[in-house]
């Protein structure tokens, strides 16, 4: 039977209504009905994280989450970051530091630390080797990714401290 399931949900600031079933992926409904190839699917078991999004201010792993699941969400995904065809910081960061090579687990990682800095901004090294720990990437040895998320950091910090008055 192909029952479907009519839902809508906000992805990167635009409105999506999609008729799917039920058991149909959050990272297939993006790519399929929603046409935001961004979100790659690597392993299908939500180890590698190359599916990470953002949905409702936490990072996910879309292919572990149904679609349905996010119904009335706000889904954010790599699409969402740059703004006026300007790269975001943390992208630009990635490109700086040479922290991507094939580039297939880039969007993951780029959404899985975006949203790590909604949360907090202030990431110290050994949360950011954990949090980082939780993708996966076969050419660059993370090093460099570590080098683009801490720049981004000490940028973020900074701006903070300056926002509330505190010596930097």
């Amino acid at each position: 039977m192909s029952e479907k399931i009519e839902f809508s949900l906000k992805v990167n600031g635009t409105d999506f209504s999609i008729a799917c079933p039920p058991r149909k992926t959050l990272a297939d409904a993006l790519r399929e009905d929603c046409r935001l190839t961004g979100t790659h699917v690597g392993c299908e078991h939500g180890v590698c994280g190359a599916c990470t999004v953002v949905v409702d201010g936490r990072a996910v792993r879309a292919c572990l989450m149904f679609a349905v699941q996010a119904q009335g969400s706000e889904v954010r995904t790599v699409e969402g970051l740059a703004q006026n065809d300007v790269l975001s910081p943390l992208q630009q960061a990635f490109i700086d530091n040479h922290a991507l090579q094939c580039g297939f687990c880039t969007p993951g990682f780029l959404m899985l630390i975006n949203g790590a800095f909604e949360r907090d901004p202030d990431i110290c090294e050994d949360e950011l080797t954990e949090l980082l720990s939780s993708n996966l990437c076969r050419c660059t040895g993370y090093r460099n990714i570590a080098r683009a998320v801490l720049q981004v950091a000490d940028k973020l910090k900074a701006r903070s401290e300056l926002a509330v008055g505190k010596p930097s």
